[in-house]
């Protein structure tokens, strides 16, 4: 996978995320859960989805709690030990994870990266950015990063991202005083800042990219001749 492709997944999956009701609205990392588990043979351990996604058991039992309240997933426990919940995807999860996926499509616009995939090549690749946990700074350095070394408004920060103003603001802010990115007043107006990575932040984000292009999205089995 690369930075483009990434890019334009995560930025549409905001957008959507922010269209939907926000008692179902589900976090980019719970989506990819959704994404695994119908991509999965047979049910997984919650300590299997928690090592698929780097995250502490606790956190990992808050999303498949979130999910099963939902009726998207089911848990149960496992066969040979009462402490290994297994989780399968519900019909209903299914469908909400391509329906997502397909809401995500049309919100990749023309001439972005993947703006001619289908949802279920969408799911593919959800299901593979979902062990990466990438925070909403990490998003900033990674839409700093895109840009080639410009630099960016904040407004461009969050078209780019697909972001509410104050997660971009709060996020940058952040940045700034990690010496990660540095705001200067922009040449469009006393009111305008512009936003630009550091050589520590160009660091940070080169990092960041070496992840995603070790990111592999898997293709689906041939059918046998």
């Amino acid at each position: 996978m690369d930075l483009k492709e990434f890019m334009s997944i995560r930025r549409a999956y905001n957008v959507v995320r922010q269209m939907v009701a926000s008692e179902e609205r589900l976090t980019f990392e719970e989506f990819a859960i959704l994404c695994h588990l119908c991509d999965a043979a047979e049910p997984l351990k919650t300590s299997a989805i928690a090592d698929y996604q780097g995250a502490l058991r606790p956190t990992m039992t808050h999303r498949t709690n979130h999910l099963e309240k939902l009726g998207l997933i089911e848990r149960n426990e496992g066969a040979n030990d009462r402490r290994n919940v297994v989780c399968h995807v519900s019909d209903a999860g299914r469908e909400r994870a391509l329906e997502l996926a397909r809401l995500t499509c049309a919100q990749i616009p023309s001439g972005y990266a993947l703006s001619r995939t289908t949802p279920e090549r969408i799911l593919k690749y959800v299901d593979a950015m979902g062990s990466f946990f990438c925070k909403a700074g990490d998003l900033v350095l990674l839409g700093l990063r895109s840009l080639d070394g410009e630099s960016a408004t904040i407004m461009r920060l969050v078209d780019a991202l697909g972001l509410l103003q104050p997660t971009v603001s709060m996020s940058v802010a952040s940045l700034a005083s990690l010496g990660l990115v540095e705001r200067e007043r922009s040449a469009a107006g006393a009111h305008t800042t512009d936003v630009r990575l550091t050589r520590d932040g160009l660091l940070a984000a080169d990092e960041l990219v070496k992840t995603i292009d070790a990111l592999v999205v898997r293709r689906k089995p041939r059918a046998s001749a």
